[in-house]
């Protein structure tokens, strides 16, 4: 997949991007169904190490049925926006990333960082928290094998 950016005046530099992704409130994870229709689902997440880790359920789930289908996807997650009418043009900042997705082995660690990111005063309640989870709770990580980063910041 050719991930070359067009606009390569307002292209971020990967540490501007890194710093988008570890401090984004919220991003989008997309994925394909069994079927082929595409699937976009909100979520929360945490950054680590060039792993995007985000939650579900452990039930049966339209997102497990199209990881377990086709585990690569796309993540985006758009920072501060200000839309500028006078301009018909919005200042943003985004990243998407590319990569796979697998549910992690290890949820106590994965939900521990979204623990850190989410409620950094709480870790001990959240340590708890994550100790009871696994029965309830999918965590998954995606790997990130390529992102590219994009700003208007003037106006």
């Amino acid at each position: 997949m050719n991930t070359e950016m067009r606009r390569k005046d307002r292209q971020l530099t990967d540490e501007e991007a890194i710093a988008l992704l570890e401090h984004g409130e919220y991003g989008i994870v997309s994925v394909v169904c069994p079927d082929g229709i595409p699937y976009g689902r909100p979520t929360s997440y945490a950054y680590a190490d060039g792993v995007l880790y985000f939650h579900g359920t452990v039930e049966d789930s339209l997102f497990r049925h199209c990881i377990q289908h086709e585990p690569r996807a796309c993540f985006t997650v758009v920072g501060e926006t200000q839309v500028l009418p006078a301009k018909f043009s919005t200042k943003y900042e985004s990243v998407v990333a590319f990569g796979t997705i697998s549910e992690c082995t290890d949820k106590h660690a994965g939900l521990m960082k979204l623990v850190e990111k989410y409620s950094p005063d709480y870790l001990e309640a959240g340590s708890r928290y994550a100790d009871s989870a696994p029965e309830k709770v999918a965590v998954y990580a995606m790997q990130i094998e390529s992102f590219t980063g994009k700003a208007r910041r003037k106006g």
